[in-house]
């Protein structure tokens, strides 16, 4: 079983092929950064237009680079939301025109779920585990029970930690994007120089929030204006890594009383490639009797192979969805979670 995966719902385009064996066969990404770096971030016009120039091209590549013709797939899986809608509906466009022109099942993914099942493709991890889902547009603890079955613990009620990291480091002067930026700053600093509010620690519940400490960076900042801005980057990974082990612990407990034997946590998003909060959440892991999962930092980002995988899980369960399916801008993994305060994406 053979599946072309199409994502578009940012500010990556991206094309793979990936077979049921878990073998990618070919994983092609077109990063936007050097169109977005000089807005310090995502322009939602500028992303739909750079799909639209790029992904028929990516598309060509990846079935060159997997040496197969279009007639050899089993199905098209292409993201369906959440994200920018421009960008999505690109994506899900072209996705339908070619399952539709080769005869073939369309597979309409949720973004969300193509990073929950990643460590499927990776790992051949078996059900169920928790997902810690950590990037520029969403920050959740879900409980992953099987196929189709997310039981969401915990989101941001405010901002998520990938904005945060990118408007702490415009705030500090460093490069976009502001996640590797603040990594790189904060190895040359003392977290211990300053103090900043660790939001939501120490209270029940796994939710997270993110805006007051963006905030408290900014008056820090502006009382402070010799500050060396590798000491604020420090300080600023060390709370956001704090934050993350308190909530995660939270969320941990929550889901070893649905499930007692439950062995693994999973980092996905382009956050979990920070090596800092790799190393404290391993540390939680090992100490309440988990095994941390973080799949490569290129499946960790935006990346069609995520998405052609959870099409490959779809259609092994007899799923597929119609030529009508719409596109979504909001589309929740958990349906009887309630709706959170943020719903932007990378913005």
């Amino acid at each position: 079983m053979i599946v072309l995966g199409i994502e578009t719902s940012c500010d990556e385009t991206a094309a793979a092929v990936v077979d049921d064996a878990r073998c990618i066969r070919a994983n092609i990404v077109f990063s936007q950064l050097a169109e977005h770096r000089p807005y310090g971030g995502v322009v939602p016009e500028i992303a739909a237009r750079a799909h639209v120039e790029q992904l028929d091209g990516l598309i060509r590549q990846a079935m060159a680079a997997a040496q197969l013709e279009f007639s050899d797939l089993d199905g098209v899986a292409a993201t369906a939301g959440p994200g920018l809608i421009g960008g999505v509906i690109v994506g899900l466009v072209t996705g339908k025109a070619i399952a539709a022109a080769i005869g073939k099942p369309l597979l309409a993914i949720n973004h969300l779920e193509g990073h929950a099942l990643t460590a499927r493709l990776t790992d051949d991890l078996a059900f169920p585990y928790l997902l810690l889902l950590i990037s520029g547009g969403h920050c959740q603890l879900v409980l992953i029970e099987g196929l189709g079955r997310y039981r969401r613990l915990g989101t941001t009620i405010d901002d998520a930690v990938g904005e945060a990291f990118d408007k702490t480091a415009k705030m500090l002067g460093l490069d976009y994007p502001g996640g590797p930026a603040v990594q790189r700053a904060a190895e040359r600093g003392d977290p211990g120089t300053v103090s900043l509010p660790r939001p939501m620690a120490g209270r029940e519940g796994c939710d997270f929030s993110f805006s007051g400490l963006k905030t408290a960076v900014r008056r820090l900042l502006d009382n402070n204006s010799s500050l060396r801005a590798e000491d604020v980057a420090a300080s600023f990974q060390q709370t956001v890594g704090d934050v993350m082990v308190d909530r995660t612990g939270n969320a941990i407990a929550l889901a070893q009383a649905f499930y007692p034997d439950l062995g693994h946590l999973v980092i996905a998003g382009g956050v979990a490639a920070n090596l800092h909060l790799r190393q404290r959440l391993d540390v939680l892991c090992r100490e309440r009797g988990l095994a941390l999962v973080a799949p490569p930092t290129d499946l960790c980002t935006d990346n069609g192979a995520m998405i052609a995988w959870a099409g490959v899980e779809r259609l092994a369960a007899g799923l597929h969805d119609p030529l009508d399916t719409p596109a979504r801008a909001r589309w929740p993994l958990d349906p009887d979670a309630k709706p959170a305060p943020f719903a932007g994406k990378k913005a």
